[in-house]
């Protein structure tokens, strides 16, 4: 068994980045874990659920996962967090963003890269949930620039004793111009038809219930009809949609890069320089990065994939390396 604090050593027979990012959300069986969902309504009216594994200890470490684009709890890369961290006694919470549940959240708001007030308000309920419970942290992707986000601009005063972000989009104009490049594009693709359909199961919903008002609200921003690119999306519905003057404007304010050199809580950056969906340039130098956070860069591992092993038996990096980090990080 591989031990810990051992070096990742990808895969050989995954070369390149993007069989390291497909290969688990393909390919992988899903570990079977017995989770407790719980509710947790907004101040805005709205709800995230959240679902719980581990240990009921009043005083068991608590870690939150947050997943990225597209994903929910059940994306693998969480469940497979949840489980080694119940292997070490700690207990779990996976968050779904708004209307990432299986189910249209009730406002014409949806998640996004900037949406760090919902974090603020899901780390206080678990915090009332568990007072006694040291809080951690780990963000996936999308996950990880609002958790950035979150801790640069709670410094000092941040709760969490320790938090870990995986394959972050640093810069999300720079994101938004890589992924409609090259092989890329097919992620692109994929995840615009998700977002559409996303926004499309929403407007059924308010249709159902007769919100004529939230149903005005989406409609009111534009046609759904010729929208290619994340700039498409994001200027016609997230920007306008969450209070910014357009996609620019959201980029700028949402990207986690701004926010690195205020962080003041023990902090773990786990990146590759291969990932599809990452420009180089858009990393941040050593200069950007406050002195609690250390920052890994892997020549391979693609986009939240970082396999290891061998055909027969894979590993996942993340799996060993966030539970013993955070372990440390305990002590």
């Amino acid at each position: 068994m591989t031990a810990p604090d051992a070096p990742f050593r990808p895969a050989w027979w995954l070369p390149g980045p993007h069989l390291q990012t497909l290969w688990s959300p393909f390919c992988r069986r899903p570990p079977a874990l017995q989770r407790r969902r719980e509710r947790l309504w907004l101040a805005d009216g709205d709800f995230l659920d959240l679902d719980w594994h581990g240990p009921h200890d009043a005083e068991a470490p608590l870690v939150l996962a947050l997943h990225g684009l597209t994903g929910s709890s059940s994306s693998l890369y969480v469940l497979g967090l949840q489980q080694r961290l119940a292997a070490r006694g700690w207990a779990s919470v996976a968050l779904n963003w708004r209307g990432c549940s299986g189910e249209p959240n009730r406002l014409p708001r949806a998640y996004h890269s900037g949406a760090s007030d919902d974090l603020a308000e899901t780390v206080a309920h678990l915090q009332a949930q568990r007072p006694l419970a040291p809080l951690y942290a780990v963000g996936y992707s999308l996950g990880g620039n609002v958790l950035l986000k979150y801790l640069g601009e709670h410094g000092g005063e941040c709760p969490l004793r320790a938090a870990v972000a995986v394959s972050v989009p640093f810069r999300l104009d720079h994101c938004a111009d890589r992924i409609g490049l090259g092989f890329s594009r097919l992620y692109q693709a994929h995840f615009m038809r998700e977002m559409l359909a996303y926004v499309k199961d929403k407007q059924r919903l308010f249709v159902r219930q007769g919100q004529v008002e939230h149903l005005s609200a989406l409609e009111r921003l534009g046609s759904l009809e010729g929208l290619r690119t994340f700039w498409d999306f994001d200027g016609r519905f997230t920007a306008p949609l969450h209070g910014y003057r357009d996609a620019e404007d959201y980029y700028r304010r949402a990207s986690s890069r701004y926010y690195l050199g205020a962080i003041r809580t023990p902090t773990l950056l786990i990146q590759a320089a291969d990932d599809p969906f990452v420009f180089r340039h858009s990393l941040p130098e050593p200069a950007e990065l406050s002195a609690c956070t250390r920052f890994e860069l892997w020549p391979h591992g693609g986009h939240v994939g970082f396999v290891e092993g061998s055909p027969g038996a894979p590993g996942y990096y993340l799996e060993r390396r966030i539970p013993a980090w955070l372990a440390a990080a305990a002590d």
